[in-house]
């Protein structure tokens, strides 16, 4: 009775169940941000009739509160991506919640119309660089939990990485290159 805990099924059990535990707590906190992310052109929507009363914006400028969000936010979504990608996905999402925190505050408190449109802009870049790094982290945390549950599961078993992905992930030419017989090579 000298082996470890994991080596039996219920520590099998407690591991597969802490992956799960933790998985759906770090799905959470990315599903907020998101959350959050969308949230705001609704609620910029019904306050925009009172932020033109106490701001005196004019009709025509007064668009520029929801569409100055939305249009840095889709500008810059890609480039969000392609910087996660590059830098990492952790240093990028933190680096996108960081200017819609400081970004809100500075709205909150703006008594110009200028200001609340420069801070407006500041939350789309913010945004545009903390979802795309907040979705890849789901596929990716994934793919790393679900290898450790497969190991969890079936010790005994080697497995490799890629018998854990998604169906929908792989990709027809993927496939194909898989199955195909081995070229020969004559001399």
């Amino acid at each position: 009775m000298g082996g470890s805990f994991l080596g039996t099924r219920h520590g099998q059990i407690t591991l597969a169940l802490l992956y799960a535990v933790a998985f759906l707590a770090f799905l959470a906190f990315l599903a907020f941000l998101a959350f959050l992310a969308f949230l705001d052109a609704s609620i910029v929507s019904v306050t925009l009739p009172n932020i033109r009363r106490d701001l005196d914006f004019s009709a025509q400028s007064r668009q520029w509160v929801p569409s100055g969000y939305l249009l840095t936010y889709g500008g810059f979504m890609m480039l969000g991506g392609r910087v996660a990608d590059l830098l990492g996905r952790r240093r990028v999402l933190a680096a996108g919640i960081s200017p819609i925190g400081v970004s809100s505050l500075i709205g909150g408190l703006a008594g110009n119309p200028g200001v609340l449109v420069g801070a407006r802009l500041a939350q789309g870049l913010g945004a545009a660089l903390m979802l795309p790094a907040a979705l890849s982290h789901v596929g990716n945390r994934h793919l790393k939990d679900q290898s450790g549950l497969a190991a969890a599961r079936s010790p005994d078993q080697p497995t490799t990485r890629s018998e854990h992905r998604w169906p929908i992930i792989r990709t027809p030419r993927t496939t194909v290159r898989r199955h195909r017989p081995a070229r020969s090579i004559s001399p």
